[in-house]
């Protein structure tokens, strides 16, 4: 299999997925707005862009004539990506699910109004007092809730507001750790939830039957609205595992349409039986590194066998098993060293993955840890313990 990848974001995500293609015969070239990045280090070549530029990317089009154009992250201009793909280019898994879900408003007006989704209350505000005014009048989100950039990642600029005296900082920090150009913010209610899960669908092309794939629920754990670890299994009653399939399928089968193909990462908050819609993103996820180990084809295998029209026949489980993060403590422009990485990794079952990212910022994610146990709870407990072993320097 012989195709060219032009992929559009080169984290650690990018780079897991770069492997997974290049092991197909696919020839990737890594995009970021910064040199280094970690897809770049195993990619075929590499392009240092600003992706909110439609020209930039056009340019990179026209020279590379990829046979799929990936993005991996949501601050792109999509709007171009539209015009790419109407213009016969093919966009992984849609341009209409990569500009959908660009920005958090699109997509949740997309679940909750149009496909019906059960979500939290939510609105959207530009500016302090409007934010001030969504969360206090009646019928509002009402304290707590959670304020976010409708354009971010790894959880950057998301916080919880718990008095009034908390909403204009918030406001503050969502602006200033938004990506994009749009000073949009979205409120929402907070959920007492019981816990939250990534449903990692897959949506395969008609060559491959047109099917919708489900890797088993993903349990997962968030702090400033990151992912801190995550595990499987992730037990669910029946019904509720019923509910999240079949919600998940709606939402990616109306963003991917009848051609699209690749992996979406599909979030849930469950309390009991009821499972209430939470975030979507078109790609591989996050919380999703866990499927390196926990499965015989990850999250990215998964995607690359999407995106290029290959069978998914079966998914086969090894087991209980966890992620946990390995964070930065400050920020650095110098190259990150590792010390404690031969402690973790002495630890039975562990694994260790270093990105390979140039540099540091506060709670910027560096690695990840990866470990089997006998239960799902034993494999978050020495995941956890392997990662608190790992400093960042």
């Amino acid at each position: 299999m012989t195709a060219s990848i032009l992929l559009l974001g080169s984290g650690e995500l990018g780079k897991e997925f770069t492997i997974s293609a290049k092991r197909l015969g696919c020839r990737v070239v890594a995009v970021d707005r910064y040199a280094g990045a970690p897809a770049m280090q195993v990619a075929d070549a590499h392009e240092v862009i600003d992706m909110l530029d439609g020209a930039a990317i056009r340019r990179l089009v026209k020279r590379h004539k990829p046979d799929f154009i990936v993005p991996e992250i949501e601050a792109i201009r999509t709007e171009e990506l539209l015009r790419l793909e109407k213009a016969g280019h093919s966009v992984v898994p849609s341009a209409f699910a990569a500009h959908m879900t660009m920005n958090r408003d699109a997509i949740r007006d997309l679940a909750s109004r149009e496909l019906g989704l059960p979500t939290a209350r939510f609105a959207y505000a530009r500016s302090a007092a409007e934010l001030r005014e969504a969360i206090v009048r009646k019928g509002g989100t009402g304290l707590p809730c959670v304020v976010k950039p409708t354009m971010s990642s790894s959880g950057k600029g998301q916080s919880v507001v718990r008095t009034q005296a908390d909403i204009a900082k918030a406001w503050e920090y969502a602006v200033g750790n938004m990506r994009g150009d749009k000073r949009v913010v979205i409120v929402e209610e907070f959920i007492d939830f019981d816990y939250e899960i990534t449903l990692l669908t897959v949506k395969q092309r008609r060559s491959q039957g047109g099917g919708t794939v489900f890797v088993e629920p993903i349990g997962h754990r968030q702090e400033r609205g990151d992912y801190q670890e995550s595990w499987m299994p992730c037990p669910m009653k029946p019904v509720a595992k019923r509910a999240a399939e079949r919600m998940a399928k709606a939402v990616v089968e109306r963003l991917a349409g009848p051609d699209g193909a690749g992996i979406f990462g599909v979030e849930f908050f469950v309390k009991g039986n009821r499972v209430i819609f939470s975030e979507l993103s078109p790609r591989p996820h996050d919380t999703g590194m866990v499927t390196l180990r926990s499965q015989d084809l990850s999250e990215f295998d998964l995607h690359a066998r999407a995106i290029l029209g290959l069978p998914i026949p079966g998914i086969r489980y090894a087991g209980p098993t966890a992620s946990a993060v390995v964070l930065a403590t400050r920020d650095s422009e110098r190259a990150p060293k590792y010390a404690g990485v031969d402690k973790a990794m002495a630890v039975p079952t562990v694994e260790v993955r270093i990105f390979g990212k140039p540099s540091t910022r506060k709670h910027r994610r560096m690695g990840v840890v990866l470990a089997h146990g006998a239960t799902a709870a034993s494999a978050r407990k020495t995941a956890m313990k392997a990662a608190a072993m790992i400093a960042v320097r």
